[in-house]
């Protein structure tokens, strides 16, 4: 079952918690990928320093603003995309940044999609690796700036419950940031082999 707007429609924190175990599917003209989200980390309004609201609206940041279930994907540092569910109310900015997936579905584009550019093999990466960070998922995934603002409840980049189990789930402080750091807002399922390293 997809994910109806209304679930994304609810303070962050919930969203965030309710995401893990959920499955991130991304269909595409190559094929279809899909994996469970293990890790995610919440990015709260304009009070929250590391959020991309913190200096107000702008062009770049007018997803976090616009109506949940929407996907906000930016590059970041120039080097990777990063893909977030937008969060709560209209105008009121926030999303859930997806860091980590377990691969379920299109283990060989994913391969293929890694190694593109690389020395590597698209046979050498190894599965829990595939989608173990927010830049890695998003290249094994197909997800670039193309995405940014799809509905997530639509046909190509989609968010399903699928009644997969969840383990016992952990929260942290924020990582891969330099502010709003002491923040307990990164989710993860303890354990899990496909959860970034810090």
């Amino acid at each position: 079952m997809v994910l109806p707007p209304s679930f994304y429609a609810r303070p962050t924190l919930e969203v965030a918690r309710g995401l893990l175990g959920k499955v991130l599917v991304h269909r595409t003209r190559a094929g279809a990928t899909a994996g469970t989200i293990v890790e995610v980390e919440a990015y709260i309004g304009e009070d929250d320093p590391a959020c991309h609201a913190a200096p107000g609206p702008t062009r770049r940041n007018a997803p976090l603003y616009g109506p949940p279930g929407r996907a906000y994907v930016y590059l970041n540092y120039g080097l990777h995309y990063l893909v977030n569910a937008v969060t709560e109310a209209e105008g009121c900015p926030a999303a859930v940044l997806i860091r980590a997936l377990e691969p379920l579905d299109g283990l060989a584009l994913m391969r293929r999609r890694r190694a593109r550019g690389t020395a590597r093999r698209a046979s050498a990466f190894a599965r829990v690796e595939l989608c173990r960070g927010p830049g890695n998922l998003t290249r094994a995934m197909g997800i670039d700036l193309r995405q940014n603002r799809a509905d997530l409840a639509g046909r190509r980049l989609t968010i399903e419950d699928r009644g997969l189990p969840v383990g016992r789930i952990r929260w942290s402080r924020r990582i891969g940031i330099t502010v709003g750091t002491e923040r307990p807002w990164r989710g993860f399922i303890e354990r899990h082999a496909c959860v970034s390293k810090k």
